[in-house]
């Protein structure tokens, strides 16, 4: 069950053009961002500690992997699944996200593992770390970041963008769309982006958020459930040239 929040408090908006956020134009001063694969994943990191956060990668995605070849379920299932006693870390911060959205705990699997790097990272000495898998992020920033948000439509022309101090982080920023990218989708939305403290739990939400939506009628209705949930902070749906908001998002600014 969800918990929900009145509609009058969670500012649900619904913009027909981005003519009223910010502007942005430049950054001052630019990160160096370096592309790692494993497996089927591709990651964009930027951090200091570029060898300690690709060997957490290949550490996590091991133990879970052994985790799930002894049950199968944890992988396939498309519904919250109960652990076994031998779960690993990873495996349980996916299936309490899974618990709390109501998503199978593989729609979790790419925010936590860009957590679990992003952390190795800054225990290793890092002042700031950025992991990116797959449109999901996890980042604790040491200046003002421009996150772009591929929206995946002409009328928006990925346009946008969210603007992010040091102390808005760490903060997790995970998107899913049913129209970009390879990850499975029930719905129709452009993008849908989710906004958290957990990765695991903002890539849950992004993925449940696009599952619910094919038609604007539905963005509503979806804001209203995914804002809802514990421990997210606000949501975002883009339909065709229809912009949602929900709950406490980072400044949405227009990039030039």
């Amino acid at each position: 069950m969800h918990s929900r929040l009145p509609i009058r408090r969670m500012r649900i908006r619904i913009l027909s053009s981005v003519s009223r956020v910010g502007r942005y134009t430049s950054m001052s001063k630019k990160r160096t961002y370096r592309t790692f694969t494993h497996r089927e994943a591709v990651f964009r990191i930027c951090c200091s500690r570029f060898d300690t956060v690709t060997e957490e990668i290949v550490r996590q995605r091991k133990i879970l992997d052994d985790y799930i070849e002894r049950h199968p379920d944890f992988r396939h299932s498309f519904e919250p699944i109960e652990l076994k006693t031998d779960a690993p870390e990873v495996a349980q911060r996916m299936a309490r996200a899974a618990r709390l959205v109501g998503v199978g705990p593989m729609a979790a699997v790419a925010g936590a593992m860009a957590q679990f790097a992003c952390q190795a990272g800054l225990e290793a000495g890092a002042c700031e770390a950025i992991v990116e898998n797959g449109g999901d992020i996890y980042l604790r920033a040491a200046r003002p970041v421009i996150i772009a948000l591929g929206t995946g439509t002409s009328e928006l022309s990925d346009r946008l963008a969210f603007s992010l101090q040091a102390n808005d982080t760490p903060i997790s920023i995970c998107s899913s769309s049913g129209k970009m990218g390879h990850s499975k989708s029930l719905g129709k939305c452009n993008l849908a982006t989710a906004v958290a403290r957990d990765a695991a739990l903002a890539d849950a939400a992004a993925t449940q958020a696009a599952n619910l939506v094919s038609t604007i009628e539905d963005m509503d209705s979806a804001l209203e459930r995914i804002a809802g949930i514990e421990g997210i902070e606000g949501v975002m749906i883009i339909k065709n040239d229809r912009v949602g908001l929900a709950g406490k998002l980072p400044q949405l600014v227009k990039i030039r």
